[in-house]
């Protein structure tokens, strides 16, 4: 499986032969093209139509994200697993209230059980969690009560916002204080670690759904729409708790991310460059982490369990088994 190059500096991007050539004020880098399968641009970066060309040949996304490091837009080269049956499937499930229903329940219901297992992981390590715990059950136990997408995504922002609340007993570190979840601007360094985090997660979906015969502008939790992907958000919303929040926790709990490496502008606070490189080395370990996954019976990343995930709504879809959402098991 090929790696994800991450360009925070400024330079260009060019074609050799079967390499690629970063050129930055440090000097060229070499990257020869069958170790990349992503690449990821926070710096500004010089690029021609020919080396589009290229990466298209070889499938490879190019990821952009702006001076804030908040994405912008995914060069998404020729969808060469794309399927017209697939993209049918999903839009029969989307235009049927009560298959969209069910999927988007499923999604949800994984999300919850996910931010219930890491509450109960840092409770049973003798955090005061207990009625933190007691709301995400309640909030699940609405799940198959409720009657349409719009009510069902209610709950879900109802127990994350019982799961937030968890964050300064979990960490108990002042400089990282929670306090209420913001956007664009995130107005203080948690947030901004959160918005960072869900970021990268959800263009590493979308990555993933690019080698599948998925179609990820037909989401079902998240309404498709205008937008230009969707179903990247739905499957993302199963990994939050598992991935991105526990990367969070690591690197605030080890002192890698320290008060100094966020800068704020714009009212808001942001990573600077040092503290991205910091999350983003935490990130790459993260998703090259393995675990024992019970149906196959051996080690599997948790990238790999990313693909899994939508293997198993590929068979949802075309009616061969029901749908059943990643879930953690330490």
């Amino acid at each position: 499986m090929g790696k994800r190059l991450y360009i925070l500096s400024n330079g260009r991007l060019r074609r050799q032969q079967n390499t690629l050539v970063l050129e930055t004020e440090e000097g060229k880098r070499f990257f020869p093209v069958e170790q990349v399968e992503e690449i990821h641009v926070f710096g500004e970066l010089d690029l021609n139509k020919r080396l589009l060309g290229f990466l298209t040949q070889q499938h490879i996304l190019l990821h952009f994200y702006n001076y804030h490091g908040y994405y912008i837009g995914t060069y998404y080269p020729r969808e060469h697993y794309n399927s017209g049956y697939m993209i049918l499937r999903q839009a029969e499930h989307y235009l049927d209230g009560a298959k969209r229903l069910d999927l988007a329940r499923r999604f949800v219901d994984g999300a919850l059980f996910n931010l219930y297992k890491v509450i109960r992981y840092y409770r049973n390590r003798g955090k005061p969690l207990d009625a933190v715990e007691r709301a995400i059950e309640a909030h699940r136990t609405r799940v198959s009560e409720v009657e349409d997408v719009a009510a069902l995504m209610q709950v879900e922002g109802k127990a994350r916002e019982a799961y937030y609340g968890a964050f300064d007993v979990i960490l108990d570190a002042p400089d990282f204080a929670f306090e209420v979840r913001s956007r664009r601007p995130p107005r203080n360094r948690m947030n901004a670690l959160i918005s960072f985090g869900n970021t990268l997660l959800y263009t590493a979906v979308l990555s993933e759904i690019y080698r599948t015969h998925l179609d990820p502008r037909i989401g079902f939790l998240h309404a498709t729409n205008f937008r230009r992907f969707t179903l990247n958000l739905d499957v993302a919303e199963v990994f939050k708790p598992i991935l991105v929040d526990r990367v969070i926790f690591s690197v605030v709990a080890k002192g890698q991310i320290q008060a100094k490496h966020f800068d704020e502008e714009l009212q808001g606070l942001y990573l600077n460059d040092r503290g991205r490189r910091i999350f983003l080395e935490a990130w790459e370990k993260r998703l090259n982490a393995t675990f024992r996954h019970r149906g196959l019976k051996r080690n599997v990343s948790y990238r790999r369990a990313i693909r899994l995930e939508l293997y198993k709504l590929e068979k949802h879809l075309m009616g061969e088994k029901p749908y059943t959402p990643f879930r953690a098991r330490w």
